[in-house]
């Protein structure tokens, strides 16, 4: 069940109880089966991957609240197919322009709060979905987002995984009375098979479709959300609204077994999957069963020393030095390697000197044309920081949450700047041909479940469903030096790593092992996609 360009098999692979989802033509992938459908409407009139990822991410702000929405940011990774070339797009959020590390300070607070109007930086998304649309789009605006509006307007049944995430944000919701008011109407969390209707957001996304970015970013909507800022002790202003702009950026890439991997340069966390990839470029994990201790053992340690790296050094290129070329160096990748040892795990894992001196969703369309787009959009975590601006249905991010408070850091907080962000999509192609477009969401799970998809489909052989069904670790929260390993495989593989002195953890990660899609197209242009059964979605395809 290999697509035709993908690696002989080695060992014994994962077999998925799913079949990819095969065309010649458009395909969508994504989280929630409504939203895919919409991104799938886009297509089937004539519009473009653009069209369909942004159609796709418009609805699931209404079906997957929580994890997505106007009030979150967003990246992209473009494959235009009549230049074969990839370009980047990030439509990240700035600090205020009063926000320092002294404003937290004055307040008492020694750490940044994850709740309330503090974390709360400039939403991207918006100006993101508008960049894209203009560069890369057919269909007008109000065509692409009138699935969402539907959805928002005449209700729509509550999936069953997303159910539970609503459920259990009941707390962080009710302590907020527009929030409590838009998303807990009945006092509760809606359930699964539940019609939900959400009047406030349709009326914000019909302003967005008739009026641009300007509709969001000036005018009502932005009264209200600077209007919320100021009653919750936020310093968020109009003139931040306004000034906000989002940026093409060129993107970072590395070779791994023959393939060329690209991810957003900082100040996103793709270079962290970049770093592990050119570490495990020296080992021969094909020669590995995939679930084996020895394989994952190495990704492991692979992932460990990226980490330490990227929470040394990633930050707002505007603002700091960012040592990117060095980071993803050979030379850096192999004094890496060179520390990691086959049969034993590291003690401790420290970044390396310069030399001298958690929800989110995922969207994935490749067009009849072979245009493709990568696309990721989050709130950062479950309903972000727990405010809805009025009655306008939109949550805001707590995105601001991604900075520290340590003046050295190069990611402290600072006016205007952009935080370290965990949101990241993915992009391979062999030579200049599109081979796969995928994303696999979850805070710092997601440069993990780069690597472990990839590795799963580049050195062992599987389709995107194996791919992704295949069974994960989760390195819990890897930022914070916390270093246990949650994993899904068996009793033995995890009594086999903890042999090797890893620190088995006793449940999930935060971000329950992420949550991915996959379209990998082989030579023949046949589009083969995956949609991950940890999350209610799907692929579909015409």
């Amino acid at each position: 069940m290999s697509c035709p360009d993908i690696p002989p098999i080695t060992g014994e692979r994962f077999r998925s109880r799913r079949s990819v989802v095969v065309t010649t033509r458009g395909v969508v992938a994504t989280s929630q089966p409504l939203a895919a459908q919409a991104g799938l409407r886009m297509l089937l009139a004539g519009g473009s991957a653009a069209d369909a990822v942004i159609a796709a991410a418009a609805a699931l702000n209404v079906v997957e609240p929580m994890s997505t929405g106007i009030g979150g940011d967003a990246f992209a990774l473009v494959y235009d197919a009549p230049t074969r070339t990839v370009r980047a797009l990030n439509g990240s959020g700035r600090a205020p322009a009063v926000l320092s590390r002294e404003t937290f300070a004055a307040r008492g607070l020694t750490a940044i709060p994850t709740t309330g109007m503090l974390p709360v930086t400039v939403p991207g998304a918006v100006d993101a979905w508008i960049e894209l649309l203009a560069a890369h789009g057919r269909l007008p605006l109000a065509e692409v987002l009138a699935p969402a509006i539907e959805y928002a307007e005449q209700g729509f049944p509550v999936s069953e995984i997303i159910a539970r995430g609503w459920k259990l944000a009941e707390p962080k919701l009710a302590a907020h009375p527009d929030a409590a008011r838009t998303y807990l109407p009945e006092g509760r969390a809606p359930r699964a098979g539940e019609r939900f209707r959400q009047p406030g957001l349709a009326r914000s996304l019909r302003q967005i479709a008739a009026g641009g970015r300007d509709a969001f970013y000036q005018g009502p909507i932005a009264a209200a959300i600077v209007a919320t800022s100021a009653r919750d002790g936020g310093v968020l202003t109009a003139a931040d609204l306004a000034a906000h702009r989002s940026t093409w950026e060129t993107p970072i890439n590395v070779a791994y077994r023959g393939y060329t991997v690209y991810e957003i340069p900082p100040n996103g966390q793709g270079i962290t999957a970049l770093m592990a990839l050119n570490i495990l470029n020296g080992f021969d994990l094909a020669g590995l069963a995939p679930a084996s201790p020895q394989a994952l053992h190495l990704q492991i340690e692979a992932l460990r020393l990226a980490f330490a790296d990227a929470a040394a050094y990633v930050a707002d290129p505007a603002h700091v030095a960012v040592p990117t070329g060095w980071l993803l160096s050979p030379e850096r990748a192999a004094a890496r390697r060179a520390l990691i040892d086959p049969e034993r795990a590291l003690p401790v894992v420290r970044s390396m000197p310069l030399p001298g001196g958690h929800d989110t969703v995922y969207v994935t369309a490749v067009d009849a044309e072979g245009n493709a787009v990568s696309f990721i959009n989050s709130l950062y975590m479950g309903f972000g920081s727990g405010v809805v601006a009025g009655d306008t249905g939109i949550c805001l991010q707590n995105r601001g949450a991604g900075f520290v408070l340590d003046p050295a850091h190069p990611n402290c907080v600072a006016p205007g700047k952009r935080p370290y962000h965990t949101i990241i999509p993915c992009m391979v192609t062999r030579g200049d041909r599109l081979w796969a477009s995928f994303g696999v969401m979850g805070g710092f799970m997601q440069p993990q479940g780069h690597v472990q998809v990839l590795v799963n489909m580049i050195d062992h052989g599987m389709n995107p469903q194996e791919a992704l069904d295949a069974p994960r670790f989760e390195l819990i929260d890897p930022y914070l030096r916390q270093e246990a390993v949650a994993l899904e495989h068996d009793p033995a593989v995890a009594a086999a790593l903890a042999a090797r002195g890893h620190v088995i953890a006793a449940q999930q990660g935060m971000f329950g092992f992420g949550g991915g899609q996959v379209i990998v197209v082989d030579e023949a242009g046949v589009r083969h996609a995956g949609s991950d059964p940890r999350k209610d979605g799907c692929a579909v395809a015409y």
